[in-house]
């Protein structure tokens, strides 16, 4: 909570999650356009791997998200980036990155009326987003892809899209998808 001229004013908070390639990145780029704060859990996991002197590659990358979890608890990364969203400029702040109903939790403890949005596309899209990218943590080849893909059900980001407040299918051109998620995040503001 922030305090503004003597009154208490929570902060939205808007969790996105989707399988990697699904466009959660498009939900983030609307949103900095939108005026709205941005968190990604991700750097948080990749800051880790670089200081535990690891290269951000999708192997290392993964393996530094299951071993947080295991150190420190399956909400880990939610926990740490809690302090980024209290000090976020905006009201309104989109947490790119979730993926288990633990990290739901942790964000639901500290802001009330936290929301959950879930964008999924198919993998034969999603693979080839990712391929086109061609970031560090990206998978390289279909089954680099796969890997990846079970890794992050495993610690339950299906469990999170599957009960998510808003749901969208990234499928569709470009354009009509920047509308739906532009309307869902006025959505949830106005809410």
């Amino acid at each position: 909570m922030r305090v503004v001229k003597g009154e208490m004013k929570t902060k939205i908070v808007i969790g996105v999650a989707g399988m990697p390639g699904a466009g959660k990145s498009l939900v983030v780029k609307i949103a900095k356009k939108m005026g709205y704060s941005v968190v990604v859990m991700g750097d948080i996991v990749r800051e880790e791997t670089k200081k535990r002197g690891l290269e951000p590659t999708p192997e290392n990358v993964g393996a530094v998200m299951l071993k947080l979890r295991e150190e420190e608890g399956p909400a880990v990364v939610a926990k740490r980036c809690i302090p980024k969203i209290e000090r976020a400029p905006s009201d309104v702040v989109v947490v790119d990155g979730l993926r288990s109903l633990h990290e739901v939790e942790e964000y639901k403890r500290h802001f009330e009326g936290f929301v959950s949005i879930a964008i999924h596309s198919t993998p034969e899209t999603r693979f080839q987003r990712l391929f086109r990218r061609k970031r560090s943590d990206d998978p390289k080849g279909w089954e680099t892809f796969h890997i990846r893909d079970m890794r992050e059900l495993s610690v339950g980001l299906g469990k999170v899209i599957a009960t998510a407040d808003y749901l969208i299918v990234n499928e569709d051109g470009k354009i009509q998808t920047e509308n739906k998620i532009r309307s869902i995040l006025r959505k949830v503001v106005e809410k």
